[in-house]
């Protein structure tokens, strides 16, 4: 159990948030008032007490809001909880979707201290039920959680980013991942830019923890075609049978499925598979792949051994 220390909006992007002690959480928002509430995955930002009170035996003198968070809590250490995980605190129920976050520019916390805890401990969380929180009030950790595979669409596609072309494929991908029982937790489109795809590979990778990543398109022989050497980039370990297997599929079908580059890896926790980019290749993939997935992806969380057959 933990207690509230500190409820924090800011009415205003950019300017920094104060304790106002008391407010209203809103589901599909975020705290009521505060210029970054909004139907996404960062509804509401949470630090640990006891962080914020280490770094100001450091040297630092911060009030509550300093770092931009929403509410300061003692007792529990966010960073180190799973993304999933659910507390209550009164009637409001949140729960984690994503640990730190990406500062592009440096804050005067880090021009003062030459560091800000709010991209390594920092963690965010969205309202899956409404109410008020105060100053005080105690958090719980709920032992119930959603159990379902977590996954992310990624379409590759220069003319689909700029709006030129409808993402038939990401769109198909989704339907399909969410009918085999997947949470989807987001669904981009990017352009063909290696360094881009590699930077979102790594934080639903390690700050959403998703348990599986699929990107659809850039997998071809043309000049922009960059996505498997984006995912072999951030790969931590190879898992190469997967996108054998679908080319292995996809060559009884048409023997242009040899010139797919396609990659299947692995980083952290995370498996990450590339699909062609047509409808019709998302489908005959993702025919081929799906019934192994969920084997796969429980091996990779620890949750079943890997089995031998004699």
């Amino acid at each position: 159990m933990g207690t509230v220390k500190a409820v924090c909006i800011s009415e205003i992007r950019g300017t920094q948030k104060t304790n106002v002690k008391t407010a209203k959480f809103a589901v599909n928002h975020g705290i009521v008032g505060d210029a970054h509430g909004g139907n996404w995955h960062r509804q509401v930002s949470l630090l640990s007490y006891e962080k914020i009170e280490a770094f100001q035996k450091e040297g630092a003198d911060v009030t509550p809001g300093a770092f931009g968070e929403n509410m300061i809590v003692e007792g529990f250490d966010f960073s180190s909880i799973a993304i999933g995980t659910r507390f209550q605190c009164n009637d409001v129920i949140l729960q984690l979707t994503q640990h730190g976050k990406q500062c592009h520019t440096h804050c005067q916390i880090y021009d003062k201290m030459g560091k800000c805890i709010m991209p390594t401990e920092g963690t965010f969380a969205e309202i899956i039920q409404g109410g008020t929180i105060s100053v005080g009030d105690k958090l719980i950790q709920l032992e119930d959680r959603d159990e379902r595979f977590t996954a992310a669409v990624i379409t590759l596609s220069d003319s689909g980013f700029a709006g030129k072309r409808e993402d038939k494929s990401g769109l198909i991908l989704s339907a399909i991942l969410k009918e085999k029982g997947y949470c989807i937790v987001e669904y981009l489109i990017l352009p063909d830019e290696q360094s881009q795809i590699e930077e979102e590979l790594i934080r639903l990778s390690d700050k959403r923890e998703v348990n599986l990543i699929v990107t659809t398109g850039g997998t071809g022989f043309s000049p922009r075609d960059c996505t498997p050497e984006a995912t072999l980039a951030v790969a931590t370990r190879n898992a190469p049978g997967i996108a054998e297997a679908i080319r292995l599929h996809s060559m009884k079908i048409t023997n242009r499925a040899m010139l797919s580059r396609g990659a299947s890896v692995i980083r952290g926790k995370t498996l990450i598979v590339n699909l062609p980019g047509s409808p019709k290749a998302v489908k005959e993939s993702m025919e081929c792949i799906a019934d192994q997935l969920p084997h796969g992806l429980n091996v990779l969380l620890g949750k079943v051994s890997n089995c031998a057959r004699s």
